[in-house]
């Protein structure tokens, strides 16, 4: 346990430094989200029907949010893994004594950590601006967002793992954003069938209990199962996947090329 919380730290610390020397560069990212935010919510108030502007707005403020949270969790470990091989790393990596897939766990839950704390800027700065507050039951959120979080990861793996073997992966993260967002952004109501996608039925509880004030006990056993289950289909998908990818770079010596 002592080495997983030194590991953690290191990189939490390391995630930190990065976004604090290359401040420039973090505002721009956080400027840039709430541009898009601006550019839906002023759509909605000029081209959306007056009658549900409120909820649509609400609707958009989650959905950003979440789409935001999405992007960096799943995407920056691929961009992580492509750094590391143009820095000429990812071989030490691959031959540190913790393992590489503990390092990118740590990795994941640090970066987790830090957008978290830019992404509640976000959205205070969200709800400020579209004076739309929504329902923060930090109590009922937390739990769901953290099983969200893990199947977030487990995709994160398989991102990873791509990006093991093929370095670059840059045009397929562009795509891939909105592919997120067509999974965060409809709502089950309208797509049943997307529950079986990893995340989404985390996504529609959260949206539940900020916009519809649903509770912790609101939800059925049978909600919490199906989640608890995907995480765990996920999650464990992704990290096969990551270690397979891992194991056919090295047999075939791709570690250490770029």
């Amino acid at each position: 346990m002592k080495r997983w919380f030194n590991l953690f730290k290191a990189n939490l610390i390391k995630e930190y430094l990065e976004l604090k020397r290359y401040l420039p560069n973090t505002i721009a990212l956080a400027f840039t989200f709430y541009i898009v935010f601006l550019g839906m919510f002023l759509g909605i108030q000029f081209f959306g029907e007056a009658t549900i502007q409120e909820i649509t707005t609400q609707h958009v403020i989650v959905n950003y949010v979440i789409w935001f949270l999405g992007i960096m969790v799943m995407q920056n470990i691929g961009y992580e893994i492509t750094n590391e091989a143009m820095r000429g790393t990812l071989e030490q990596l691959a031959m540190s004594p913790m393992g590489m897939w503990r390092i990118m766990v740590t990795r994941l839950v640090s970066l987790s950590i830090l957008y978290f704390v830019i992404i509640s800027g976000l959205l205070f700065l969200s709800m400020a601006t579209a004076r739309q507050w929504l329902n923060l039951d930090v109590i009922t959120i937390l739990p769901i967002l953290f099983l969200t979080l893990l199947s977030m990861f487990g995709v994160g793996f398989m991102i990873a793992g791509l990006s093991v073997i093929v370095k670059q992966i840059h045009a397929f993260l562009q795509i891939f954003q909105f592919i997120l967002m067509g999974l965060t952004f409809v709502p089950l109501s309208v797509a049943p069938y997307l529950k079986f996608a990893p995340f989404v039925k985390g996504v529609d509880l959260i949206r539940h209990v900020m916009i519809y004030n649903a509770g912790l006990f609101d939800f059925t056993w049978g909600d919490y199962l199906f989640l608890g289950i995907n995480t765990i289909v996920y999650f464990g998908l992704g990290l096969f996947v990551f270690l397979g990818c891992e194991r056919f770079a090295m047999k075939k010596g791709l570690l250490a090329h770029y």
